[in-house]
């Protein structure tokens, strides 16, 4: 699923604008102009749209992570990745909203999409892990739809 699909969805059902989208990435540490905001968040395509690179999807995860659960100054930074999978979105995603694997298999039951929490174990492994699953687009693009309709009610 390509960053920008993920931004737009969390910014709709958080209900944010674009000022706000800058706040929360400079939680993370990273600043960014209006203008590239404004370009992430344009449908693929509209003139002007920019592709959001993996560097400015984890500022924006990890932001959401500090603006959601706040930021605890006695622990360290969170890891800023180089490569953003459909795992790790998932994966931070669950931290910033609190999710036990009970709640995300509610989420998606309730979407309309079926799974276990065994197979939702799958996704949460490190990638050598036997057991690792990558997260497919469809199963993000139904999980972001579950959660929206739960955050929005």
């Amino acid at each position: 699923m390509i960053h920008n699909d993920v931004i737009r969805s969390i910014r709709y059902m958080l209900e944010i604008n674009d000022n706000k989208l800058i706040q929360i990435i400079k939680l993370d540490g990273l600043s960014l102009l209006q203008s590239e905001i404004e370009a992430f968040v344009k449908k693929e395509d509209d003139v002007g749209f920019i592709p959001c690179p993996d560097i400015v999807m984890s500022h924006f995860l990890n932001g959401l992570i500090y603006f959601k659960r706040g930021k605890d100054e006695s622990r360290p930074p969170l890891a800023t990745e180089e490569f953003v999978s459909n795992n790790t979105i998932l994966k931070k995603l669950r931290v910033a909203f609190e999710l036990k694997d009970d709640d995300i298999a509610t989420i998606l039951n309730e979407a309309g999409f079926k799974v276990t929490t065994t197979e939702l174990g799958s996704f949460f492994r490190k990638e050598d892990h036997r057991n690792f699953r990558p997260c497919g687009d469809q199963f993000l693009r139904n999980f972001l739809k579950g959660l929206t309709a739960r955050v929005k009610s």
